[in-house]
């Protein structure tokens, strides 16, 4: 649902940016493959190059014989949709927030999905919604969100995603994607805005603060806005959910994500790739050679912060100094800083 002005500037910015590329996507949809519902579920495989080492760089060594062609978001003869296009096909895959909304006086209600969400912290718990407004019309969402300063955030999966996806449309302000999709709602918790039953993962939302953007073309309209929200209840599916309930099992969310133009993306294939931890990294000797500084070799120096750190008493302090080669005695005494062989009274 949107407001009437907001509706009138998506369907003008629709027709202007094409996104859909074929003249009759039913008939090409026919003829592709069956959504193949009989796959395993989420697969663990190797990383593309396990045997990688420190500083071996890419994989892939040809990357580098590609050249690349820059840009300017505002030269001459680029329009905003031409920006678009090419930042929603380069940054993907996106999560798909799928935003229910309860306008000020309690009798609009709202549901779209928007591909510019994401958390960015976790204490407290914050995501960010941004929303484009075409040309400075705001969608019902938005205004629903900035008047009453609470919404929920979904995530859809693959069970639903032609729902979700049903909701973009253009619809006028009095009418309903619940009703339009057949989604069921769930009350909230502490918010007035609804959860989507159907979804199995749901955060409810409160307002932080808003960012107006402008387009920097005249008039220079509001063209987009940005959301900081705070999450302050879950809801997981039980089947989802481990034990310790810190963990959403991805075999059982299926979610779905945006690409470029109108593609989604499934979720079924994976790997692992430990975070590298420095000192175990500089004690194993698997940086040797790469980090140097003024001809001396600041893995020396690193070396003793290590010890230093892991040291508790004057005895482990003995016992360091005892390891310390001559360059590493000096460098603790002249190139570490503050000097941490002052090991006090």
């Amino acid at each position: 649902m949107s407001t009437n002005a907001a509706s009138e500037a998506t369907k003008k910015w629709e027709a202007a940016l094409g996104r859909n590329p074929h003249k009759d996507f039913k008939s090409v949809e026919a003829s592709r493959p069956d959504y193949d519902t009989t796959r395993p579920g989420f697969t663990y495989t190797k990383s593309p190059n396990p045997a990688w080492t420190p500083g071996s760089g890419s994989s892939d060594p040809s990357v580098l014989t590609k050249q690349k062609i820059s840009i300017d978001p505002y030269e001459e003869g680029r329009v905003p949709g031409d920006n678009y296009k090419l930042l929603i096909s380069g940054v993907v895959p996106r999560p798909i927030g799928f935003v229910s909304t309860v306008s000020k006086d309690g009798k609009g209600e709202n549901l779209a999905p928007f591909s510019y969400t994401q958390i960015v912290n976790h204490d407290p718990p914050i995501l960010v919604v941004g929303f484009s407004s075409g040309q400075g019309a705001f969608k019902d969402t938005l205004q629903n969100a900035l008047d009453t300063k609470e919404l929920t955030v979904n995530i859809i999966s693959e069970w639903m995603v032609e729902a979700a996806n049903y909701c973009a449309i253009n619809a006028p302000s009095d009418v309903s994607e619940w009703a339009l999709t057949g989604l069921t709602q769930t009350p909230s918790k502490v918010v007035k805005a609804p959860i989507v039953a159907e979804s199995a993962f749901s955060i409810e939302c409160r307002l932080l603060s808003s960012t107006p953007f402008h387009s920097k073309l005249p008039p220079h309209a509001q063209t987009g806005t940005l959301l900081v929200l705070e999450g302050v209840y879950f809801h997981v599916r039980e089947d989802a959910l481990n034990s310790s309930k810190n963990i959403v099992d991805v075999n059982v969310l299926k979610p779905v994500s945006r690409l470029g133009g109108i593609t989604y993306g499934r979720v079924g294939e994976g790997f692992e790739m430990p975070r590298p931890d420095w000192g175990k990294e500089v004690e194993g000797g698997g940086l040797e050679g790469l980090v140097r500084e003024r001809g001396n070799d600041i893995l020396q120096a690193v070396k003793i912060s290590e010890w230093m750190r892991q040291a508790s008493t004057k005895s482990d302090l003995l016992q360091i100094g005892a390891r310390m080669t001559k360059l590493q005695v000096y460098l603790s005494v002249y190139g570490h800083g503050s000097g941490p062989l002052a090991l006090g009274p």
